[in-house]
């Protein structure tokens, strides 16, 4: 019994997911999917177990459908949700970015006083950290605190530490003493982030209270790491000679400040003009302290990192650096790679630390980097990174030269990038097909023309022939500007060279041909591939009628539509033809358009008129599609049965 249910689970999920994805607009719920459980005839078989199961595994990345699977069982008679599929379908939200929706099924779920497992809590607190949503989080964590329930260690930190870094300082000191009275362990990361927060504002009598509770229940926490965010907090709020009791108080503790700690606050004091502070520091360190252990700060450095806080491990990166202390290799690949998508003149100093130890990134890294600097503008950045790795022999075979040349060519620098393609011929190395198709994409970009031409005349000459993504690039370039006789002149070579068009270069070039009025050139592009690709020529055949509606073209549409034979013409061409009238208000050629649909194929008509309901259900404005079928139903074009559930829904919508 249970191999039947979780076969038919599949089999619907199958289903939804299948006819979701040839729906317009893909992967939303609507009427369409729920005639498609009809079909199937899941209502007799419907359960909580089954709802659970189609959700849980089948739906947990298709968040839209797994809410709307969800919200279609509980209208079904006689069923209602339990706490196993409340479970599921806030499982597979907690993948997404709907935080309204989870939200108000946490308060279904409570209104219905089900009791939820603990897990599914930690699922939805961990999803609402990672996108920044502590306080939403923390909402969260009080409905745990509410029924008693085990959040776990690793949740319970992760969420101190953010409601710490975001500085929602309050009601991370209400976290930690709920942890402090569950018994629930400190982590370094957890205890970590917030009293170094914490320290910036608060009084050091508090932090060392909080420091002897954490100690008693003798957490896993590394004292020496502890102690120079402590005072590095301490100093950041500009409370130096706190900083220099802290030393001493920490140190009776037992939580051994390292050479680190007592660097931080002598640099203070050095930047307070205070010398004679600065030497009685210097002797505490040469008498006291520790050495810092690189591992300890690589462990922790590396888990702010995997817990997305970026900016704290730039800080305490910073901090380490700036005192020449050793770091691990793996250690600055991860502060430059993250840190560079938010500071990158922070990662900038990362990388210079890493080349003044006679150490080089590794080409992931180099590849972070890259893609950061070009999003943040710091194209100059880039110039001055490849320059240094050049000096140095860094860029030596067909891999390394990829990403220099790539990040070149995102960035807009034509001539470099073309110096590196140079520069590998003379090492012997081969440019491939993808390094030509980037730079004359960024030439087409920044509207070069001749000198893309002439690197397309280059690619032949030496006997590297352009690809289909060489075509689309020109072809889309030549469409755009309006140089269709070029841009079809390259259409037509491509089919002599054997190289296969898809559907965005159909896009582009009967866009163009449309723009001009070119219907006859524009037909012919069509008719080259009905014989050889049906459901190419189906999808060309879409993006053709959507460019003539565009222009307003809309009786040579209809009449284009009406003159293909059955097999070519597919629903979904004459569904955009009508969907444009609709929207146009040109409701009398509709309905002759879909007279002549009916004379020719009336059970397309009944197909077309379905996906016209399903579209306008989905759509925020469906009144133009709703007068449509109305005038239709009017002409006697086609039968409607207003007491249907998705007339009805369509309706309703309509007039709110």
């Amino acid at each position: 019994m249970a191999r039947l249910g979780t076969e038919l689970a599949a089999r619907i999920s199958r289903a939804l997911i299948t006819e979701s994805n040839s729906s317009i607009p893909t992967r939303s719920w609507n009427p369409l999917l729920e005639q498609t459980l009809h079909k199937i005839g899941c209502r007799d078989s419907l359960s909580q177990s089954l709802v659970a199961r189609v959700i849980d595994p089948h739906l947990l990345t298709h968040h839209s459908l797994a809410l709307g699977f969800f919200n279609w069982a509980s209208q079904q008679p006689g069923f209602t949700h339990n706490s196993l599929t409340y479970h599921s379908v806030l499982k597979s939200l907690s993948f997404s970015r709907q935080f309204n929706a989870i939200e108000s099924l946490l308060k279904q779920a409570k209104a219905q006083n089900l009791t939820l497992d603990s897990s599914i809590y930690r699922f939805v607190i961990d999803s609402l950290i990672k996108r920044g949503k502590s306080q939403m989080a923390f909402s969260v964590f009080n409905e745990i605190k509410s029924q008693s329930l085990d959040l776990g260690t690793e949740t319970s930190n992760s969420l101190l530490a953010s409601l710490g870094s975001d500085g929602c300082l309050n009601n991370a000191m209400k976290v930690f003493d709920e942890m402090n009275n569950r018994g629930i362990g400190f982590s370094t990361i957890g205890f970590g982030v917030f009293i170094w927060r914490l320290c910036r504002n608060g009084d050091l009598g508090e932090v060392l209270r909080l420091v002897d509770v954490v100690e008693r229940w003798n957490s896993l926490i590394n004292g020496s790491v502890i102690a120079v965010l402590i005072v590095h907090g301490l100093c950041e709020g500009s409370r130096t000679s706190e900083a220099l009791r802290a030393l001493h108080e920490l140190r009776i503790r037992g939580w051994k400040p390292d050479f680190i700690a007592y660097r931080v606050v002598a640099e203070a004091f050095r930047s307070l003009g205070s010398v004679f502070d600065v030497n009685e520091v210097l002797k505490m360190k040469r008498k006291l302290g520790v050495a810092p252990r690189s591992n300890d700060y690589r462990e922790f450095i590396l888990g702010l990192i995997t817990e997305r806080r970026i900016y704290e491990a730039k800080e305490l990166g910073e901090v380490i650096a700036s005192g020449d202390f050793p770091m691990e290799d793996d250690v600055l690949n991860a502060l430059i790679g993250s840190v560079s998508t938010i500071d990158p003149y922070s990662a900038m100093k990362f990388f210079h630390f890493v080349i003044r130890k006679g150490k080089f990134p590794t080409l992931l890294t180099l590849s972070n980097l890259s893609r950061n600097l070009c999003k943040h503008g710091k194209i100059d950045e880039l110039l001055e990174v490849y320059r240094v790795l050049s000096s140095n022999e860094y860029f030596s075979d067909m891999e390394s030269y990829n990403v220099m040349f790539s990040f070149l060519c995102m960035g807009g620098r034509v001539r470099e990038a073309y110096e590196v393609l140079q520069e590998m011929r003379k090492k012997g190395l081969d440019p491939d097909i993808s390094m030509y198709n980037s730079l004359i994409e960024v030439l087409c970009r920044e509207d070069l023309l001749r000198p893309a031409k002439r690197l397309w005349d280059e690619m032949f000459v030496i006997g590297c022939g352009g690809n289909l993504k060489t075509y689309n690039i020109l072809i889309g370039k030549f469409s755009e500007i309006g140089q269709t006789e070029e841009a079809t002149r390259l259409f037509n070579h491509m089919l002599e060279k054997g190289v296969t068009p898809d559907a965005t270069t159909h896009r582009f070039l009967l866009e163009a041909l449309c723009q001009e009025t070119k219907f006859e050139t524009a037909v012919d592009v069509f008719y080259k591939h009905v014989n050889h690709d049906v459901m190419l020529a189906q999808n060309i055949l879409k993006t053709l009628i959507l460019n003539l509606c565009g222009k307003g073209h809309f009786l040579v549409a209809s009449k284009f539509l009406c003159d293909l034979t059955h097999d070519v013409s597919h629903s979904d061409a004459h569904v955009v033809l009508l969907k444009c009238l609709a929207d146009s208000e040109e409701v009398p050629i509709a309905v002759e358009h879909a007279k002549q649909i009916r004379g020719n194929s009336p059970s397309m008509l009944r197909v077309i008129c379905t996906k016209l309901l399903a579209f306008s259900s989905s759509s925020s404005n469906p009144e133009p599609i709703l007068h449509l079928l109305q005038a239709l139903s009017q002409e006697c074009v086609i039968s409607i049965d207003f007491g249907n559930d998705s007339w009805k829904h369509v309706c309703s919508k309509s007039l709110k």
